[in-house]
């Protein structure tokens, strides 16, 4: 939201408009810190955190380089103080309000304004606001105490007569990853990390604006302004509505907290892959007389999103119709960016989320272990049309059901949703992330009583099945889902109703195949780890290149960057299955990625093949939140894993994909669009030098939105050596490379890669070429930037161009490998 637009009232107004509006002051300079048992003050930064203080004072060691997380646990169990000093105009000081607004104190926090107490907070995710009119001066003095998280822990748990699952984290309202999870470090901060601020106002001050949808038309929609104004004033005020910049209608009356209004011929918004995500500036602008009181304006996307979950033959509907229409959802789980979110910058977010579209996800689900996020990524989900499965942020654990709990959740819950409800992404609130299936599946009930069970899950429901469902219905029109999964592996209805986390790959053992054989009607988490790139395996070390003394990458630094206890052996098991397992750290890293990029994807298309049984898939993870050997397909540094570039063409809108059933090849053209096409398919099976051995054409029509088998292949009628050959596969700008044997058992001839390099203006363009084919290519240089493409098979005789977009000036060490070489 950005408050007085003064474009819009120069626009509307002009200069003889006596404005009156409300004051707002950034109070992020001058801050310094300590630990509250130190006597020396260092210099900070706000928005911060204690660690990146630290780092920034050189008091610690960079916790993201090789051991060094370890030798930094102290900060945690330490309590922390932070002050600054600033000036009030006298001019402000005679407004009539005066309020100090805290948009994030991580956590426990005792605020003094003028050695007068203020404020005391317990939750990270909670807005604070205090009117500080009666203590300011023209110099003031603002201090804040941060209590660590374990002393409120352990008085927590002293209240109960049982432990609960995942104590002591539970108990504390933060980012649970803080305290450590299988893919991140270890650091439970405390600091300011959002916006301290300091309004002034003498009338009114626009609190809040809900743009309400009552109905949405081709021809009209109707609209309704919900307004929380905050001030005395209440009579002869007028409400004027823009609509991108122009003036729509004009009320007048006592404070009105609603406005109804019409957009005529609507545009709607859609996710990327389907439309234009069309966002409509909104704008309200108060008056009384001549003077302008205050405005607020929001970015508004007309649509409407349902979960439509409805009985069925086979069990039980899972999906999302985005304005009446089904949409297959496509995309990754996403974290915390860092585990320092300071350092999140505005180009990290832009980077990022445009890499999701360069991928081809339209949707980003929220893992309810991190943060709500803060508003430029849900503003960017808006403009580049990327649905947002937004989790309330609990994972993993059973939560106590105190009535101050509860009451401290409540108000978390409704500064979110009034925060996010205005932005068209947001496509469902879940409930939390693995609570239900941990309690029902993972031996949490185990030893317990009766009694003991029955009040720590109805403690469950107060929060999940009562409480938020309540507030989101009250608040928004968004759908709500209780828990994700609904139903945890070990149920056999996981298949077949709601959404699904399909981790017997990868925890449990099980071969890729796996994906292929039990499809959910909506996957929204299922992954596999590789390491990250060399760059970031070098930050980590602190070395220039990798050490070869052994086949794989693994030093101490890279071990404690590994926080899953099995990950090193599951990588080796399931590499041995599909793939060479090469006999030096820099191809095994290579492979590592490869042999992520190959189990994913073939879930990927199995479950989009399973369309419209299956209607989503989202994989885990799509970035890290420090450099980590874990489930992303975008390292810590904003690299491109080939389970990205993989992923971009599982995602393709227009997909030919494969599956081989009782020795026959079977060929789906699936399409998620609402168009239908025609054209023909061309199919033909070559070996490696490209010589044909069996081709066909056909003309088929794709319908929209839909899956269908378009070929099917007899292979018991060709003479083939199943690892000597591949399967072309052409429909308009689709098209497919499909194998008959897993990668290690390819008999892929040993023959160079020709390549040219021709300078551009915003990097380089490489050409390569092989007169044999050549599977998985792999373009990997020193300079820093990105491939257009990567990790891509190369068919014989055929040349393909990448585009290396980087500001340096010289390529003289590009190096390239393919699977061929192993």
């Amino acid at each position: 939201m950005k408050y007085s637009l003064l474009f819009i009232l120069m626009l509307c107004f002009a200069c003889q408009t006596k404005h009156d509006l409300p004051e707002t002051f950034l109070l992020h300079d001058n801050w310094e810190f300590k630990a509250t048992e130190s006597s020396g003050w260092l210099p900070a930064q706000i928005p911060g955190n204690v660690y990146s203080d630290l780092l920034e004072n050189a008091q610690i060691q960079n916790p993201f380089i090789g051991n060094n997380e370890q030798e930094v646990q102290w900060v945690s169990k330490t309590d922390w103080e932070y002050q600054t000093t600033f000036h009030v105009s006298e001019e402000t000081l005679q407004k009539n309000n005066m309020e100090l607004n805290f948009e994030g104190l991580d956590t426990y926090a005792t605020v003094y304004l003028n050695d007068s107490l203020i404020l005391k907070t317990n939750n990270a995710f909670r807005e604070f606001s205090v009117d500080v009119k009666p203590y300011l001066n023209s110099k003031n003095k603002l201090k804040i105490l941060l209590e660590n998280t374990s002393k409120y822990a352990e008085e927590a748990k002293q209240k109960l007569n049982y432990s609960l699952p995942e104590d002591n984290r539970i108990f504390t309202r933060k980012p649970q990853f803080q305290y450590g999870w299988d893919w991140g470090p270890k650091l439970n901060t405390s600091g300011i990390w959002r916006p301290i601020k300091l309004l002034a106002w003498n009338t009114i001050k626009i609190q809040d604006m809900y743009i309400k949808q009552l109905n949405l038309e081709d021809s009209i929609a109707k609209l309704q302004v919900d307004l929380e104004v905050y001030g005395e004033e209440k009579s002869d005020l007028k409400y004027h509505v823009f609509v991108n910049d122009e003036l729509n209608s004009v009320y007048s009356g006592q404070n009105k907290s609603t406005i109804q209004f019409d957009i005529k011929n609507p545009r709607r918004w859609w996710p990327h892959n389907l439309g234009e995500p069309y966002l409509y500036d909104i704008t309200v602008v108060i008056k009384k007389e001549d003077a302008v009181l205050d405005s607020i304006s929001v970015k508004k996307g007309l649509r409407t999103i349902n979960v439509i979950t409805e009985k069925d033959s086979l069990g039980e509907s899972f999906y999302f119709k985005v304005n009446g229409k089904p949409v297959y959802a496509k995309g990754a789980n996403y974290i915390p960016q860092n585990g320092m979110q300071n350092q999140v910058t505005d180009v990290d977010y832009i980077k990022l989320l445009d890499d999701v579209v360069k991928a081809n996800m339209n949707m980003l689900r929220v893992w309810g272990g991190g943060i709500y996020e803060n508003d430029i990524f849900y503003e960017l989900c808006d403009e580049k049309g990327i649905l947002v499965w937004q989790d309330f942020m609990f994972a993993c654990a059973m939560y106590p059901g105190d009535s101050a709990f509860l009451e401290n959740v409540q108000q978390e819950a409704i500064d979110n949703v009034k925060r996010l409800r205005n932005h068209a992404s947001i496509a469902l609130w879940c409930g939390n992330n693995e609570n239900s299936e941990g309690w029902h599946r993972w031996g949490w009930k185990d030893g317990r009583s009766e009694a003991e069970k029955t009040e720590i899950w109805n403690n469950y429901l107060k929060v999940f099945d009562s409480m938020l469902p309540k507030t989101v219905a009250q608040l928004t029109d968004t759908d709500y889902w209780e828990t994700s999964p609904k139903f945890g592996r070990g149920n056999p209805q996981f298949e077949f109703e709601g959404d699904a986390h399909d981790w017997w790959v990868w925890h449990d053992g099980y071969p890729f195949e796996h994906f292929e054989e039990q499809v959910p009607r909506f996957m929204s988490e299922f992954g596999f780890q590789s390491f990250p790139s060399y760059e970031v395996i070098n930050y980590i070390n602190q070395s220039d290149s990798l050490d070869t003394s052994s086949k794989v990458p693994i030093t101490i630094g890279i071990k404690n960057h590994q926080k899953h206890s099995r990950g090193f052996e599951l990588i080796d098991e399931y590499m041995a299955r599909d793939f060479p397992v090469p006999n030096n750290p820099k191809d095994y890293v290579y492979m590592s990625q490869l042999l992520q990029a190959y189990g994913i994807t073939k879930g990927i298309e199995a479950q989009r093949r399973a369309k419209p049984y299956n209607m989503g898939t989202l994989f885990w993870q799509l970035n890290d939140c420090w450099p980590a050997v874990s489930w992303s397909s975008i390292d810590f540094f904003g690299n491109w894993k080939a389970l990205h570039y993989k992923a971009k063409w599982s995602f393709e809108d227009v997909l030919i994909t494969s599956e081989v059933e009782n020795d026959s090849v079977k060929i789906y053209l699936i399409n998620d669009t609402f168009k239908e096409y025609s054209g023909s398919l061309l199919t033909n099976i070559m070996n490696f030098s490209g010589d044909v051995i069996w081709e066909d054409s056909q003309k088929i029509t794709v319908k929209p939105n839909s899956s269908a088998i378009k070929q099917i292949i007899d292979l018991s009628k060709l003479s083939l050596n199943k690892n000597q050959v591949v399967i072309v596969s052409k429909f308009q700008e689709a098209e497919s490379v499909f194998y008959l044997a897993k990668p290690k058992d390819l008999e892929l001839p040993s023959k160079d890669i020709q390549k040219s390099i021709t300078k551009t203006e915003v990097g380089f363009t490489i050409t390569v070429s092989s007169k044999t084919l050549q599977k998985d290519v792999f373009l990997f240089c020193n300079e820093t930037g990105h491939f257009s493409d990567n990790y891509f098979d190369l068919l014989p005789n055929n040349t393909k161009k990448i585009h290396f977009k980087t500001d340096s000036k010289n390529l003289n060490n590009l190096r390239i490998i393919s699977l061929n070489d192993f």
